[in-house]
């Protein structure tokens, strides 16, 4: 696949935190997704991530493997994998028999995003019973999920069934320098969580490529950033679908986490002032609006980026809305449509 679009935009790919709307159930989320998958599927997109999160009610790929396993057994060529799998949440072992059963099931088509954070509150991790400092280990456990993928040695004591050979990918995602440190020091993808936490995007960026060490995996950088894209056929319409998200920001900030609610007119009657200033910084890197108005501001955030590759989230409240976004900016960025 060539590293660029004809629009000059980098690669696409879909993340999809499988949300669940105000009066409706986990089970209708998780179908939406699957039919988002598929059109993604057909408009070209390079992959589709679903992430860990516990103890949410407006999320509904806790079980992530789960989940992934539903949304690759429903198509046939997009990549699908995790952005990401919260591996202090997790054995190595665990995690490796999970996603080698993936692998077996979906030969070439599955990727492992690891993540740091637990992906929840601390009330939840101690459910999940695990221990807070397990995070301590991040980069150790990276390194055993690693050897538990390559061929199994004679007299190897424990192995992944399956997973032992397949090799499957591994990518690091943060939003942090930390997590660019560990993915040039292992010579591993490496995914930037800007759609939330966008400030120290560009330093991650620069360390993780001036660091960067060649490995089996991967020969050169490969940088992902996340961003959130809404497209519609107006700015105004665009931009009151985006209020969805701006909601959920806010009620997440305010300890109220829910499920996703619908649009509003005006978003500045929900929040106060200190809010819509945290949410405008944490949320900068947003391209809501027409196609014209999308492509432009992509355009720019590729230019100073450079990354190889954009994360996509249009958290968009209505299913066909949603869809019809992604169909708007594939059709913008010159997506090539799978047969």
């Amino acid at each position: 696949m060539p590293s660029s679009l004809p629009s000059g935009l980098p690669r696409l790919s879909v993340l999809d935190l499988v949300p669940v709307q105000v009066g409706s159930t986990p089970a209708i989320a998780l179908r939406n997704s699957l039919a988002l998958a598929q059109r993604a599927e057909q408009l070209g997109f390079e992959r589709y991530w679903v992430a860990e999160h516990h103890n949410m009610t407006g999320i509904a790929s806790a079980a992530t493997a789960v989940v992934i396993g539903f949304l690759a057994g429903g198509t046939s060529s997009i990549r699908v994998g995790s952005g990401g799998i919260m591996l202090p949440n997790h054995s190595p072992l665990v995690i490796a028999e999970q996603f080698g059963t993936l692998a077996a099931l979906y030969p070439g088509r599955i990727d492992l995003g690891l993540g740091r954070a637990p992906g929840t509150d601390q009330t939840t991790v101690r459910a999940l019973r695990r221990d807070p400092r397990a995070a301590d280990t991040f980069p150790e456990d990276v390194q055993e999920l690693q050897a538990l993928f390559e061929p199994a040695r004679p007299g190897q004591p424990v192995q992944a069934v399956p997973g032992a050979g397949l090799e499957v990918p591994l990518w690091i995602l943060g939003s942090s320098l930390y997590g660019a440190q560990l993915a040039a020091a292992l010579g591993l993808p490496y995914a930037f969580a800007s759609h939330f936490a966008p400030e120290a995007l560009e330093e991650a960026l620069d360390l993780y490529r001036r660091l960067f060490r060649p490995s089996r995996q991967l020969q050169t950088p490969h940088a992902m950033a996340g961003v959130n894209v809404v497209v519609a056929d107006t700015d105004d319409a665009a931009r009151r679908l985006f209020t969805s998200h701006q909601q959920s920001f806010v009620n997440l900030r305010r300890g109220r986490p829910g499920p996703q609610q619908a649009p509003i007119d005006d978003i500045e009657t929900y929040w106060s002032a200190a809010e819509k200033d945290m949410a405008q910084r944490a949320l900068r890197c947003s391209f809501v609006g027409s196609p014209d108005t999308v492509r432009a501001g992509l355009e720019r955030f590729a230019r100073d980026t450079g990354v190889d590759e954009l994360m996509v989230v249009s958290a968009i409240f209505d299913p066909a809305a949603r869809q019809r976004s992604y169909e708007l900016l594939a059709a913008l960025a010159g997506l090539a449509p799978r047969a």
